[in-house]
């Protein structure tokens, strides 16, 4: 007989389900102001309503809208938001012209601006009310209001962190009474100064959690010591207390980490790309508009190298090797030639001071970085960023993979013209494995890291390193 089907459900909170009221209400609302304003309410405009209200909170499931967006910036949500809207207002589009029978022409004028103030007042409404529904419940918290008592079982440094967490954010409404642990204390590490201390053993925690002095339970052992939770699990399932397991998932070395679930079946990610969902359209977005604007305004110069590459030496003007892209792909990075040689074989040596392979002007490109500027066309075509990881040769990716932990794992985003490593001063040659090594973790911090006004301090930070011209021959 197989094991009963386990899964685990996301529940939609109360707050989810008042923000998605809300949201229902702005676009209602908004709608109602435009065809005031116009002076217009034919049914279309009523079907039209209906139709955003529920694609509005259909697209929002898959960009996330609803999701808890505590730790992060109340910017990204606020670009969610309008961003969920901006595909509402294009679903109902389609939906207008396919299934309603409404032609391209019947847009005259009027119907453009009743849809033009719709959408603006409606996305204006929703900012206000996401910004409002979240500081009242923050405040209501903050305030000491309805805090539930809380208790984690395990003097752990996971503890300790998950202490720390419920101190930083009294929004959750959560008080921690204390840790509960039968380990003798001279096994467990001391709480750090601040943080509570331990009150009693595992007894000790049923009894209050009986009495109710405990409402939520959080269970912070590690992984490995499963007997130990099966057995407080044991003894918890005779109360009415809410219990929960933290996993010590960070006793491994997380790139970037997120829930997701199988039917149900919750994993978190341990190796993941970051860019998914409206992050990843963000970040191609952003490298199309400042790519093409970059490579507008850079069109004059780019002409001068190339026909300066032609008359000082013999071959061709862009010089095209292979390395890996996203995933580990292979893709074709362009470049303007600064050497006599074109190597793209199992063996590619790395540019050295003073190096006799360079052209009259290669030296010139490669410490200006003139030389990179050809991968403004990766850029565009979509396989390289303006900002990621650097892309190293094939050769070169084959030599280091066996040589640093985790290094292949540089490629879960696409390629980058420059990236953190670069204006963290390890740019150009990496004569020693630790040079390499530094690179690497830079690149694992960015993959972690990432935020679009991350993107743009780098491009600003890369123009100081290219006029500086350290480290590039």
């Amino acid at each position: 007989m197989g094991l009963p089907a386990r899964s685990i459900r996301q529940p939609i909170s109360f707050m989810g389900s008042l923000f998605r009221l809300a949201d229902a209400a702005a676009i209602g609302i908004g709608l109602t102001i435009a065809t005031t304003v116009f002076g217009r309410v034919p049914e279309h405009d009523i079907m039209a309503g209906a139709i955003a209200i529920a694609g509005h909170l259909l697209i929002a499931e898959f960009t996330g809208l609803y999701r808890s967006w505590r730790g992060v910036s109340s910017e990204r949500e606020v670009f969610c938001t309008l961003f969920t809207w901006a595909l509402a207002l294009g679903f109902v589009g389609c939906i207008a012209l396919t299934t309603l029978g409404v032609s391209y022409a019947a847009w005259h004028g009027k119907a453009r601006l009743v849809v033009l103030t719709w959408a603006c007042s409606s996305a204006a409404i929703m900012v206000l009310t996401h910004s409002l529904l979240r500081s009242f419940k923050r405040a209501f918290w903050t305030r000491g209001m309805n805090h539930r008592p809380v208790a984690i079982v395990g003097v752990t440094e996971l503890g300790f962190q998950l202490a720390r967490n419920l101190d930083a954010q009294p929004e959750l409404g959560l008080k921690l009474v204390g840790y509960y642990d039968d380990r003798p204390k001279e096994r467990s590490p001391e709480p750090p100064a601040g943080l509570k201390r331990q009150i009693g053993g595992i007894e000790d925690l049923i009894a209050d959690a009986k009495a109710g002095f405990i409402e939520t339970i959080y269970i912070t052992f590690p992984m490995r010591a499963e007997d130990r939770i099966r057995g407080v699990l044991r003894q918890l399932s005779d109360t009415t207390a809410s219990v929960y397991i933290v996993p010590d998932f960070f006793v491994f070395q997380m790139l970037h980490s997120r829930w997701t679930d199988i039917g149900g079946l919750p994993a978190v990610s341990v190796f993941e790309n970051p860019l998914y969902g409206v992050d990843g359209v963000v970040k191609r977005l952003f490298d199309l508009v400042a790519g093409s604007i970059i490579l507008t305004l850079l069109a004059i110069p780019m002409l001068i190298t190339a026909i300066a590459v032609k008359l000082t030496s013999r071959g061709p003007i862009f010089f095209r090797q292979r390395r890996y892209g996203l995933d580990g792909n292979e893709i074709l990075v362009w470049k303007f030639r600064s050497m006599r040689v074109c190597e793209d074989g199992h063996k590619v040596t790395q540019a050295t001071k003073g190096d006799s392979r360079l052209t009259p002007i290669g030296g010139f490109l490669r410490k200006s970085s003139l030389d990179e500027l050809p991968q403004l066309f990766n850029v565009i075509g979509g396989s390289m960023s303006l900002v990621g990881p650097r892309p190293h040769a094939t050769a070169h990716n084959e030599q280091y993979r066996q040589m640093i932990e985790g290094y292949m794992l540089r490629h879960k985003i696409k390629p980058g013209i420059t990236g953190l490593a670069q204006v963290r001063g390890w740019r150009g040659e990496t004569d020693t494995l630790e040079k390499m090594q530094k690179r690497v973790e830079c690149d694992h911090e960015y993959i972690r890291e990432w935020t679009l006004m991350l993107d743009v301090s780098i491009l600003l930070r890369t123009v100081l390193v290219v006029l500086k011209r350290q480290n590039a021959y």
